[in-house]
């Protein structure tokens, strides 16, 4: 799997795990925004899809849109790589990742660990193949 595809999916749930709290509320989430994955490759947008959160690429490098392209995603801005992200606990949350580069998705959980960082935790097959990565806000 590609590396930056795989960063991107994993800034999205970084993305999501801000919003979640905001949501459950019924308030406008503060957090909803921009967030990069570490390479600044891949920029998703945090945003409300009904009760859940989701992301949405906005931007992404050249080298990431021809590496999701190789995968079967032919635009990879625009693509909602993160979907039905629901809290799940203090500061946790899970959802599924599309991964473009595959055309497969899959569970992922992100932790917050302060305003504008994430711990973004993506998993292959029950529990293999795992990475982790830390996430920052655009505009922090």
């Amino acid at each position: 799997m590609n590396r930056n595809i795989l960063s991107a999916c994993l800034l999205g749930l970084s993305a999501l795990a801000v919003a979640g709290p905001a949501l459950a509320a019924d308030k406008p989430a503060p957090s909803f925004g921009i967030w990069s994955n570490p390479k600044g490759s891949v920029h998703v947008r945090a945003q409300p899809c009904g009760r859940n959160m989701c992301g949405v690429v906005i931007w992404a490098s050249d080298k990431a849109k021809a590496d999701a392209a190789r995968g079967g995603t032919a635009q990879l801005v625009g693509a909602a790589l993160f979907r039905d992200f629901k809290p799940a606990g203090t500061d946790i949350w899970r959802g599924k990742v599309f991964v473009p580069d595959i055309g497969k998705t899959f569970s992922g959980t992100i932790t917050l660990i302060d305003k504008d960082h994430l711990e973004g935790k993506g998993c292959l097959l029950g529990g293999l193949g795992c990475k982790s990565q830390i996430w920052s806000r655009i505009g922090a």
